[in-house]
């Protein structure tokens, strides 16, 4: 429990210091009293907005408070209810979902990305989590799965099974096929193949994946030869198949490629990698061109991995 007072000429520190706490997602227990979950890091944030106030002549003092029966606990809890936030979201979603065929691309993108950072926001506050989150995390995960589907409709499936080691040899001067209208995994796969594993690869753009002729070498669709195995992306099993992952540079691409295509752990250059690859794409007028350009790109990234 933070509870401040501040001298009325301070208006500045006033508003910094209440837009601190309102960024924090604390209680209003009475003008000038906030309340916030006890643990370290709330400690440590309501010290910093204590100092502040003093620093401004100000009175400030930081509390551990206790609940003497269940009815006040109760009514403390209901302070950090974040339902009505998830049911505006959760509405906002579906009223996203709803206009996705009359959305062009970049507008789909841009909202997408912004429901997912008002998520994000709610959650950071969200001290005692339930259903309302669930049922956000779900209808914002359906969202992600139908904009996928428009984009990508032939986007592989992860499958289980382990990665075979493979010999290089075995693998040169072949035709290799993926879905066209390249994206992230497979224009790094692309990259990958013709750089490390077959130099004279000949590419073959499929329209859909059962297209895909006999004799070529599928990536990144479903039933292709490589594709996604466990929480690998194809890049990554490519790396793994053909023993590729000594090489850091690689490894740490493989991270970046991961990223973008699934998400996961965040890689500091994904988002400037994004805005690049989407500007090719807008750019080229055709995968060929596409993958020129993309190479160009991966070539300065891996070298700039590998120093």
């Amino acid at each position: 429990m933070l509870i401040i007072s501040l001298p009325t000429q301070t208006a500045t520190v006033r508003m910094r210091v209440w837009r601190a706490l309102k960024n924090l997602g604390c209680g209003i227990l009475h003008d000038g009293v906030y309340l916030l979950p006890d643990s370290v890091a709330t400690r440590t944030a309501l010290q910093e907005q204590a100092d502040e106030v003093i620093n401004a002549s100000g009175s400030a003092s930081l509390l551990t408070a206790q609940s003497q029966y269940p009815a006040q606990e109760q009514s403390f809890r209901d302070l950090f209810d974040r339902t009505p936030d998830y049911a505006r979201l959760l509405q906002t979603i579906r009223q996203f979902r709803g206009e996705l065929d009359s959305l062009k691309a970049p507008a789909i993108r841009r909202t997408f990305k912004a429901l997912q950072r008002d998520l994000d926001a709610i959650t950071v506050t969200d001290y005692f989590p339930g259903a309302a989150k669930e049922q956000a995390d779900h209808a914002l995960k359906e969202a992600g799965a139908a904009v996928a589907t428009l984009f990508a409709p032939d986007e592989p499936h992860a499958t289980k099974g382990k990665i075979q080691s493979l010999n290089h040899k075995d693998y040169q001067k072949r035709v290799w096929a993926t879905r066209k209208h390249l994206w992230v995994d497979r224009m790094a796969s692309a990259w990958l193949i013709r750089r490390f594993i077959d130099k004279k690869a000949k590419f073959l753009w499929l329209e859909k994946p059962k297209s895909c002729p006999a004799n070529a070498l599928g990536f990144d669709f479903d039933g292709a030869t490589f594709t996604h195995i466990g929480a690998r992306v194809t890049f990554e099993v490519l790396l793994a198949s053909f023993d590729l992952e000594t090489d850091p540079g690689l490894v740490r691409l493989g991270g970046l490629v991961h990223y973008l295509d699934v998400g996961g752990i965040p890689v500091a250059e994904a988002a400037g990698l994004e805005l690049i690859l989407r500007g090719a794409q807008q750019r080229c007028k055709n995968d060929n061109l596409l993958l020129d350009e993309a190479t160009k790109i991966f070539d300065d990234i891996y070298a700039a991995y590998s120093t």
